[in-house]
């Protein structure tokens, strides 16, 4: 099992950075399938960005790509999303989400993984 808790949201304006963590405790994450999900009110989770184990390869959904980079740190057993040109349309609860057993749906659905952080919040004004 591993337990996830994100850190680094907050409000910025449009054309701003910000990098969201998400720190793992227990299992080793490096080995599970980990995705950065976000969420506004009222409409459907949706994934933002995935990597698989090994860290070797990324995926973006199309409104993120050359914006948004995710990257995970072994050593620290934790992952990262850094965004960059932060729009409006950028703001959402922002979640990380790991899942320890394939097959592994792409485009990543919410419902296969089993572990969730509690969401940080991003939120950019125009």
């Amino acid at each position: 099992q591993v337990h996830l808790v994100e850190s680094g949201g907050g409000s910025v304006q449009a054309g701003g950075s910000l990098r969201l963590s998400c720190a793992a405790s227990g299992d080793t994450y490096s080995s599970y399938y980990m995705a950065w999900f976000r969420q506004t009110p009222g409409k459907e989770r949706e994934w933002v960005a995935v990597i698989y184990p090994g860290g070797r390869t990324t995926y973006y959904t199309d409104s993120v790509k050359g914006r948004f980079t995710i990257s995970q740190d072994n050593a620290k057993n934790t992952l990262y999303l850094q965004m960059n040109s932060l729009k409006p349309e950028d703001t959402a609860m922002y979640y990380c989400a790991a899942q320890g057993r394939g097959p592994y749906v792409y485009p990543p659905q919410p419902a296969p993984f089993g572990y969730w952080g509690q969401g940080t919040q991003v939120t950019v004004s125009s």
